[in-house]
């Protein structure tokens, strides 16, 4: 089979409905993460259901990788990652389907512990395949046009994030049973939108015995990923509810939501920018870009010029968006496209533990947000600038 890396266009088609999986993702994420604590307090689990959060998060540091890198040999031995994408969404859905079962009907004493339990199970079932998903970008688009791509992705995670207070009104309305099922339901559905884009792909011999990148390497990646992380989940945190004292008629979550919207509708401008300066300067950009709205967030008391930042931390948010997906693509030999992208998103999901957990005995102030930002980009800067002298 030819490769498509190989052609000179853009697979739209493909985009379009690895798009749509993502957008099903990041759905299912929102569902969990409104019900989560509730359900687990409803069930007298209240004590663990911050912990169990930090907990999953962690898990999913380790976790991710560790699928990345199945899916890249599932790849070379059956020429596709779909077999890891399907059983992922399978089992996520099964438990969906089964948690609703058992919170729409008396739950016995018993088995109660069945439902953390089960929402473990859960993560560990998104985490198969999220990175898997992410990683057949290569096959979709020509290595130079990967940031094209990267935009429609990016674009519906902004938009999906940007109706996110409209989607938490609806999940509140539905209820906890009937939000999972529609969560299943959503996930088959974005997995057959995929399916009928007909992703198939076969890695040409060459590509096929690629070294495994070094220890180090590995390391430095996941370094990348964990400043990223610490920079987006102090951001979308702290600064929301910082720009909402000065904005008061705007409530904090839908500046978020202007925020995400900005970054999704901002990438597809910020492409060219991304391929004149190459992924790695632009991440560098984005990472530095960030700190630094920060800092004059905080100097901030207008409400024009609050307005104005609400734009800047968009933007800033989109180029790294827009350059993160190519980065953790290009940084790694392509037959190991999915250790890459596991790599990089293990790094974020160890920030967004750490984040939480910092939340949840301390909190956290506007102005160490900034100053744990600034130190967040010194360090994901210095394992980019590490990674071309390993």
């Amino acid at each position: 089979m030819r490769s498509p890396i190989s052609q000179s266009s853009i697979l739209w088609r493909q985009v379009w409905g690895l798009a749509a999986l993502i957008a099903a993702i990041i759905f299912s994420w929102m569902a969990y993460g409104f019900y989560q604590p509730r359900i687990l307090e409803k069930l007298g689990f209240a004590g663990i259901a911050s912990s169990l959060g930090v907990l999953q998060g962690l898990l999913g540091a380790v976790v991710e990788p560790y699928f990345g890198r199945i899916s890249d040999r599932v790849m070379r031995r059956v020429g596709s990652r779909l077999p890891m994408i399907a059983v992922g969404v399978t089992l996520a859905g099964t438990i969906f389907v089964v948690v609703s079962l058992l919170l729409g009907g008396e739950l016995p004493n018993g088995l109660r512990w069945l439902i953390p339990v089960l929402m473990t199970i859960w993560v560990i079932a998104m985490i198969v395949f999220r990175g898997p998903a992410i990683a057949l970008l290569m096959q979709f688009a020509p290595s130079a046009e990967l940031p094209k791509a990267t935009t429609i992705l990016v674009l519906v995670f902004g938009l999906v994030g940007a109706v996110g207070p409209l989607l938490g009104n609806l999940i509140q309305h539905l209820g906890a049973s009937l939000t999972f099922l529609l969560g299943a339901v959503v996930l088959i559905v974005g997995a057959l939108l995929l399916w009928s884009a007909k992703p198939q792909y076969t890695l040409p011999i060459e590509e096929s015995y690629q070294p495994l990148p070094s220890f180090l390497r590995s390391v430095l990646i996941f370094g990348v990923g964990l400043g990223a992380g610490l920079e987006v989940n102090l951001l979308l945190r702290l600064f929301p509810v910082l720009l909402h004292k000065i904005l008061p008629s705007i409530g904090a979550e839908y500046i978020s939501s202007a925020i995400l919207l900005v970054s999704g509708l901002s990438g597809l401008f910020l492409e060219r920018l991304i391929l004149r300066l190459g992924v790695k300067k632009a991440m560098k950009m984005s990472l530095g870009a960030i700190a630094a709205v920060m800092g004059l967030a905080l100097l901030t008391h207008y409400s024009i010029l609050a307005m104005g930042l609400v734009v800047a931390f968009g933007v800033t948010l989109g180029l790294l968006f827009t350059s993160q997906i190519p980065f953790a693509l290009f940084i790694v030999p392509p037959a190991w496209a999915g250790l890459g992208t596991g790599l990089y998103f293990g790094g974020m999901g160890a920030a967004t533990a750490l984040i939480s957990l910092l939340q949840q005995y301390n909190g956290i102030a506007p102005v160490i947000g900034f100053f744990g930002s600034a130190i967040a980009a010194l360090i994901a800067n210095s394992c980019l600038n590490a990674i071309k002298n390993v």
